[in-house]
């Protein structure tokens, strides 16, 4: 089995998925070959939670430009974690 650390890379925070926060989704950018039983079973083993739903999407490459020189950003796949109702909040997500 893989290590569920290597899987989960980070949270992601931005003003959308704070407003997720409230019904208890939370998003992380993780390993692009993960599938989503690997996932939430890293997510539960991690934060000791139960999660109910993941959704995952890949985010595609965009091109990208530094003075002359072209190219493109890495593909990289996101996860949203829904919690289920008596689990607790995630702790790092609490000061934002």
């Amino acid at each position: 089995m893989k290590n569920p650390r290597d899987l989960i890379k980070r949270p992601i925070i931005t003003e959308q998925t704070s407003d997720f926060m409230a019904n208890k989704r939370y998003v992380f950018e993780v390993d692009i070959r993960a599938n989503k039983t690997e996932i939430k079973d890293a997510i539960q083993q991690i934060f000791k939670v139960k999660v109910t739903k993941v959704n995952t999407m890949l985010m595609p490459a965009k091109p990208k430009r530094y003075g002359r020189y072209n190219g493109y950003t890495t593909e990289w796949k996101k996860a949203i974690v829904q919690l289920s109702e008596d689990s607790n909040e995630l702790e790092f997500f609490e000061t934002v």
